[in-house]
C-alpha cells in the first residue's frame, strides 16, 4: 500500500484504522464511487476522485462505478441552497452515454464494474420503499447542514430530497460497498450507507472524502450545474483558457489537486500558464498543450487572431445585439446588451459600443467577443 494512499489529497477516512488494516491483509475491496448524470460533461473536480479511484485500482482493488440515472432524476440536494430541478429520463440518459468516454481518460474502464441504479430502483415497489424508509427517522435525515440551514431560512426542502441520501445509501447495499469515495459535502451520504449497511447485519463500508476543488468563479466548488467547472473533454484551448481564468489565489490549490507537480513558479502569471500546460497535456498529450499554449499568448497576451476560427452565415440587415444571439456569442438580447456597452464586441477589430448599430455585411465581418470568441460572419 502506498504510504499516502490515505492521506493525498484526502480529508478523512473513516474508519481509518480499520482500513489500514484490511489494505494491509491484502484483500481486495469493492470500492465504490457514483456520478448523478445531471449534465454532459465531467470536469476536473470530478478528476480528483477519479484519480483516487486509479491509485485504488492500480493496486488491483475492484472499482463500482454507480450511474446514478435512478437518483440523477431527484438530484443531489448535497450543499445546495435550493431544489435542483428534476430531470427526465430522456435528459439523464443523454447525459449518462459519454460518461465513460470520459471516464477512460483516467480509469482503466475495461476494468471497471459499471453499475446503473435503475436496476433496481425500477423493481422497487412502494411496500419496499416504506420498509426501506423505515430504517431511517426524519430527524436523523434533517441533521444535513443544508436542510437545517434552509428550513432556518424559510426555503422549502421537498420530501423527494430527503429520500436521496437513503437511495444512495441503498446503492451501498446491493453492491457490497467495501469502501465508499466522494466528495466531502458527500459525507452526510455514505455515512448513511454505514448506517443501513449496520442496520441490515452487512459489514459496514469504509468512507473515504476526497477535497472539493474550488470552481473557475474562485467562489463555490466547481459544478456543473453552476457553470464555474472545467470539462475533462473540452478543446485543448477551451480548457486552456478556463485554467487560465482561475483566480491567482487558487493556483496552487489547483496545482495540489489536479496534477501530481509540485508548484515551484513564484510568477503567477507563468505558473498559471504551466499549470493550464499540464492540465491540457494530462487530457490532449503534449502537442496539444503546446499549441493551446502558443494560441493563448497570440490571442490573448499578444491580443492576435486565431489560426482557426470558425465561419456562420446570418442574415443581412441584424442590429449588433441581434447578430450577437443569432451568432451565439451571447445566451440573450440583454447579455449582448451588457457586453456591447461594456465595450466588449469588436467588428473587423473596431470596438462597438452601439446596440442598435445594423450591420452592414459584404464579404465577411471578423467578430470578437471578449479576448477569446472569434467568428467570421458571412451574409
Amino acid at each position: 500500500m502506498s504510504k499516502d494512499l490515505l492521506t493525498h489529497r484526502v480529508v478523512d477516512v473513516i474508519d481509518k484504522k480499520h482500513l489500514e488494516e484490511v489494505l494491509a491483509s491484502g484483500k481486495k475491496l469493492r470500492v465504490k464511487y457514483g456520478a448523478d448524470p445531471t449534465a454532459p460533461d465531467l470536469h476536473l473536480g470530478h478528476a480528483v476522485g477519479l484519480r483516487k479511484l486509479k491509485a485504488f485500482q492500480d493496486l488491483g482493488h475492484q472499482i463500482v462505478f454507480i450511474i446514478g440515472d435512478y437518483t440523477a432524476q431527484i438530484g443531489d440536494p448535497s450543499g445546495r441552497s435550493k431544489a435542483r430541478p428534476v430531470l427526465t429520463e430522456k435528459e439523464v440518459k443523454a447525459n449518462a452515454k459519454s460518461y465513460f468516454e470520459q471516464v477512460g481518460k483516467i480509469l482503466d474502464v475495461k476494468k471497471l464494474e459499471i453499475v446503473y441504479n435503475s436496476k433496481w430502483f425500477k423493481k422497487m415497489d412502494f411496500a419496499s420503499l416504506i420498509k426501506l424508509l423505515g430504517k431511517f427517522t426524519v430527524q436523523r435525515i434533517l441533521e444535513r447542514d443544508d436542510f437545517a440551514k434552509r428550513i432556518k431560512g424559510g426555503i422549502e426542502v421537498y420530501a423527494h430530497e430527503i429520500i436521496y441520501p437513503i437511495m444512495q445509501a441503498y446503492d451501498s447495499i446491493m453492491v457490497k460497498s467495501d469502501v465508499e469515495m466522494g466528495g466531502e459535502d458527500q459525507i452526510f451520504n455514505m455515512l448513511a450507507g454505514r448506517e443501513l449497511q449496520k442496520k441490515m447485519g452487512e459489514p459496514e463500508q469504509d468512507v473515504i472524502t476526497i477535497p472539493l476543488l474550488v470552481g473557475t468563479d474562485g467562489q463555490k466548488k466547481m459544478s456543473k450545474s453552476m457553470g464555474n467547472y472545467i470539462g475533462i473533454t473540452e478543446k485543448p484551448d477551451v480548457m486552456f483558457g478556463k485554467v487560465m481564468s482561475v483566480p491567482d489565489e487558487l493556483i496552487s490549490h489547483y496545482y495540489d489537486l489536479c496534477t501530481d507537480v509540485e508548484q515551484t513558479i513564484k510568477d503567477p502569471r507563468e505558473a498559471k500558464l504551466e499549470l493550464a500546460r499540464i492540465i491540457v497535456e494530462m487530457y490532449h498529450g503534449k502537442a496539444a498543450a503546446e499549441k493551446a499554449k502558443e494560441e493563448f499568448i497570440r490571442v490573448v497576451s499578444n491580443k492576435g487572431v486565431p489560426s482557426e476560427i470558425p465561419t456562420m452565415k446570418v442574415k443581412k440587415g441584424l442590429k449588433l445585439a441581434d447578430l450577437l444571439v443569432e451568432a451565439k456569442m451571447a445566451a440573450s438580447k440583454s447579455e449582448a446588451r451588457r457586453l456591447i456597452e461594456q465595450k466588449g464586441v469588436r467588428l473587423d477589430g473596431k470596438v462597438e459600443s452601439d446596440p442598435n448599430k445594423t450591420i452592414d455585411i459584404k464579404k465577411e465581418i471578423l467578430l470578437q467577443v471578449g479576448p477569446r470568441k472569434f467568428l467570421k460572419i458571412i451574409a
